[in-house]
């Protein structure tokens, strides 16, 4: 098996899972690929992919020789790229990300352990994929949502200063407690803790030790 087909199979398998391919995995077109190679060394330098094989590049990834380094793909061929994948050292798939506005640039990146399953999520409200304020971790464990495990806590920057200011914690994929930073001094000064979905105790008021020492029931 030559490089470029290996290439391929590798790129069939990664886009089955994004709807290209059809419910039994077989394409439901022939797939192309063209390479490019850099003119001064020789070396493979970008894969062009029409992965439908409807006469549409829809997938182009950027090449060390063999290596993947990152890989951008345009699913629904609106000239758009809404799926962004990079690759690790020995070519493995590092991260995925994705546009939630749909407007060409990543918002959000999925984090995968050895196993595939999610175990992490960045996300940013503003859009900028630099400037990520909000994290999820997600139990491979725990049946949650499309087989990703369930979420178990998260993290959240609402002050946009780059520190967390509100963490949240789940069981089997609910939210059980939230608790906010309203001094900036990267603690908790206020816990809402929930039973099933409503909120039945406040805590606030954290002594020296950062405890939350003040305890409201109401339920």
């Amino acid at each position: 098996m030559n490089l470029l087909t290996r290439i391929a199979r590798t790129l069939l398998i990664g886009l089955s899972l994004t709807g290209v391919y059809g419910c039994n995995g077989a394409a439901t077109h022939t797939a192309t690929i063209r390479p490019s190679y850099d003119n001064a060394t020789g070396r493979l330098k970008e894969l062009a992919y029409d992965a439908n094989g409807n006469g549409s590049v829809d997938t182009w990834t950027e090449m060390d020789g063999s290596r993947p380094l990152r890989s951008r793909v345009d699913i629904n061929e609106d000239g758009k790229i809404d799926r962004w994948e990079e690759y690790d050292e020995n070519g493995g798939l590092a991260k995925v990300g994705f546009s939630r506005t749909n407007n060409g640039k990543p918002d959000a990146w999925v984090f995968s352990g050895a196993d595939g399953k999610v175990r992490r999520i960045e996300i940013s409200s503003t859009g900028d994929s630099s400037r990520i304020d909000r994290w999820e971790y997600y139990d491979a464990a725990q049946s949650g949502p499309d087989g990703r495990g369930a979420l178990v806590r998260a993290e959240e920057d609402t002050t946009h200063d780059g520190r967390p200011d509100k963490w949240e914690t789940y069981e089997h994929g609910i939210l059980k407690t939230v608790a906010f930073d309203e001094n900036g001094n990267g603690r908790p000064t206020r816990r809402l803790i929930y039973s099933s979905t409503a909120r039945v105790v406040i805590e606030s008021d954290p002594d020296a030790s950062g405890r939350l020492a003040e305890h409201v029931d109401v339920r």
